[in-house]
């Protein structure tokens, strides 16, 4: 009697370890699964406040402000040629003779003369040459006052006003951006083309510029100061409405953190980047890249910033 009460509480205790012993592990995974959180990888961008430019690009020539085409006072033959392309000339300089070389009758030559103090761009004629009266033997332009001449697409033309400001970049400088401004629109449209006719000059004038060289215009039609500016690739949409991801609250380790989701309204968008008007203040840290996958409250692990 006394053995078989042994090897019943035996048998108990057995069982007993045997229970803890199965119990305990899986106790155990399921409170690690539950402390085990998910961290997504992104990047983010620390907000400022900044300028921000809304623009049209246009294509333009560059031509003197002043140029005037030198036509002869009798028609004839060019019989001498006193100057040549690139050369400056004064008001009234002779430039040119002619001579009216008509049968029967000798004339002297008459003079051609510049009606302008400038530089000859244009020298279309030699020696021996015929012109009549309505011919160009040159032209003359002020090569020290420039201007950009573009044409504004009709339905550009409520952005378009004097004063203006625009960059020019040109493809034998690519690296340079020179300042420039509207100074002339025209108060009537082109009914061929249905384009206005807008001229800049560059603002400080640059002798690196030459009449005749082609300059990609961006025309600045709105300027934001002091705007929130993100990536356009931070905003996500849902239900319509447009959102961000803002950093919210450092989490345990160097990169890690928890995001919040908000709403905000954007305003213009410029070149990827987008300006917001409400939602958002300088200094915030915003997701960028990554984002997709996250909701209100996610863990980030924070691999970039800007």
């Amino acid at each position: 009697m006394k053995k078989t009460a042994k090897s019943v509480i035996t048998l108990a205790s057995m069982a007993a370890v045997l229970s803890f012993m199965s119990c305990g592990p899986k106790k155990a995974a399921k409170e690690e699964e539950k402390e085990v959180e998910t961290l997504y990888a992104v990047s983010t961008y620390k907000t400022v406040a900044g300028n921000l430019d809304d623009y049209l690009e246009f294509g333009g020539d560059v031509a003197s402000v002043s140029e005037v085409m030198v036509m002869p006072d009798q028609a004839g033959k060019i019989t001498n040629v006193l100057v040549k392309v690139g050369d400056m000339v004064k008001k009234d300089q002779v430039i040119a003779y002619v001579n009216p070389l008509r049968v029967g009758v000798v004339y002297n030559d008459s003079p051609v003369k510049a009606p302008i103090t400038g530089r000859i761009t244009s020298l279309p004629v030699t020696v021996g040459s015929t012109v009549s009266q309505a011919s160009s033997v040159a032209k003359v332009s002020r090569t020290d006052e420039l201007e950009i001449r573009i044409a504004i697409a009709e339905r550009f033309i409520s952005r378009i006003s004097n004063g203006q400001k625009a960059t020019v970049t040109f493809d034998a400088y690519p690296s340079v951006v020179f300042g420039a401004k509207v100074f002339e629109v025209s108060p009537v449209l082109d009914t061929s083309t249905r384009t206005m006719s807008v001229k800049l000059r560059l603002n400080p004038p640059d002798s690196r510029v030459k009449v005749g060289m082609y300059g990609r215009v961006r025309l600045v039609t709105e300027s934001i100061k002091n705007a929130i500016v993100l990536p356009a690739s931070a905003l996500i949409t849902r239900d319509g409405k447009d959102y961000v991801f803002v950093i919210s609250s450092p989490k345990s380790g160097k990169n890690a953190a928890t995001v919040a989701l908000r709403q905000v309204t954007k305003g213009i968008s410029v070149d990827n980047k987008v300006e917001i008007t409400k939602g958002l203040e300088a200094d915030e840290e915003v997701v960028v890249k990554g984002q997709t996958l996250l909701n209100d409250g996610s863990k980030v692990n924070i691999v970039s910033s800007n």
